[in-house]
């Protein structure tokens, strides 16, 4: 199993001194975690994608070559390219680009977002939010395969025997679809053969386990090997020398992020009592000391027949950079060898 680090690329209220921290400091503070991520032997780092005034991440590409120039051996990785408001031609010039600079590391996970704001930023209407994602993930896939593509759509123009550059490093680039709760995506990326990121970020682990079976019924049915259908889990987490510093350091910032999606969505406000319910033996989120993190990454890849890849979601608004530092460096050197052995 590989593990990772997810950021959201949050902007940061300094808890200490209750200052935002200034944008141009926080990409800086960004290159340094995904550079420490790499020296401590983690396994990937993805860069998420939203247009909203709480994050800095609106351009992962750009913050993935940024890192790529300054990293070896890490997987850089969107978490996820929201495919249903972009155009699959850039997404795929891009990533392709980046792919260059690293020298191949760089993998897409494209998924539909869990916020909206793209699809009016970018002209789009929601009513189309399911078509616009399985014809993007269509072209996506014909770019990915071939230099030359002929290819027509509804949401964007035709392409007639185009030929599309530069091409990356890797062929194909790989590809990952990134789900939530929905057995539709989960089927449709069994029937395409390509590997599953399932974003858990509440609840058990163990619930999703029909859906990932289905994914894998649907893959075999559509005759594509064992092998190609591989899963990975997207949640939140965080590390310290013991639980109660995890938690101290981590809830914080989980609160005032999850209050905030709750007013807007109409959702009663988070409570303490929720989150160590979550972070406890059988929850999604992986809160804790190394030992505890990896005994929860052995068991939940156990009940969910086998994952090749756990990421945590470490980044929120009210996060000491010190602290995150120190749980990047907790995960490389204390969690990996655990999960290993």
């Amino acid at each position: 199993m590989d593990v990772g680090v997810d950021s959201f690329a949050a902007v940061v209220t300094d808890p200490d001194t209750g200052a935002v921290v200034e944008s141009a400091e926080r990409m800086a503070h960004l290159l340094e975690e995904i550079e420490l991520a790499d020296r401590v032997g983690l396994a990937s780092y993805g860069i998420g994608e939203h247009h909203r005034v709480e994050y800095y991440d609106a351009a992962p590409a750009v913050i993935l070559a940024a890192a790529a120039a300054r990293t070896s051996q890490i997987r850089l990785r969107s978490a996820v390219t929201v495919l249903s408001a972009a155009d699959p031609v850039r997404v795929f010039q891009e990533f392709a680009t980046v792919d260059l600079i690293s020298g191949g590391r760089v993998e897409l996970v494209v998924g539909r977002g869990s916020f909206t704001e793209a699809f009016p930023l970018f002209g789009l209407d929601l009513a189309d939010y399911d078509e616009l994602f399985d014809e993007k993930l269509d072209l996506l896939l014909r770019l990915r395969e071939s230099t030359e593509v002929t290819w027509s759509g509804r949401h964007r123009p035709a392409l007639m025997r185009q030929r599309v550059y530069p091409r990356p490093v890797q062929d194909p680039l790989p590809v990952w679809v990134g789900v939530g709760g929905t057995p539709k995506s989960f089927v449709r990326a069994g029937l395409l053969g390509l590997p599953l990121m399932v974003a858990i970020i509440g609840g058990q682990p163990r619930q999703f386990a029909p859906l990932i079976d289905l994914y894998r019924r649907a893959g075999a049915e559509a005759g594509h090997p064992p092998e190609t259908l591989r899963v990975g889990l997207h949640c939140f987490g965080f590390l310290g020398d013991d639980v109660e510093q995890a938690t101290s350091a981590f809830y914080p910032g989980w609160e005032a992020m999850f209050t905030q999606v709750s007013r807007e969505r109409g959702f009663p406000p988070p409570t303490r009592r929720q989150f160590d319910a979550t972070r406890g033996p059988d929850g999604a989120f992986f809160v804790g000391d190394p030992e505890t993190v990896a005994a929860k990454c052995l068991r939940v890849s156990e009940q969910l027949g086998g994952i090749e890849r756990i990421n945590l979601q470490m980044t929120n608004p009210r996060l000491r950079h010190a602290d995150l530092l120190h749980s990047i460096e907790l995960l490389g050197t204390g969690v990996v060898p655990l999960v290993k052995d």
